[in-house]
């Protein structure tokens, strides 16, 4: 499983890019994912339910 994590894409990247400015869910490699989010919290939250976190299970 890859990490993801959130990533602001301002305006003038954005139109570079050919895409919206907002928060995207982003692979290491740089592949966005998900998005354009509202928020840093809305696309963690997308983040989380994609790949939801580890749960230590008791032993």
């Amino acid at each position: 499983m890859q990490a993801l994590s959130p990533r602001h894409v301002k305006t003038d990247e954005a139109l570079r890019l050919g895409v919206e400015s907002g928060w995207y869910a982003i692979k290491v490699s740089g592949t966005f994912v998900s998005g354009p989010h509202d928020s840093e919290g809305d696309c963690r939250r997308k983040i989380d339910e994609i790949h939801p976190p580890l749960v230590k299970k008791k032993r």
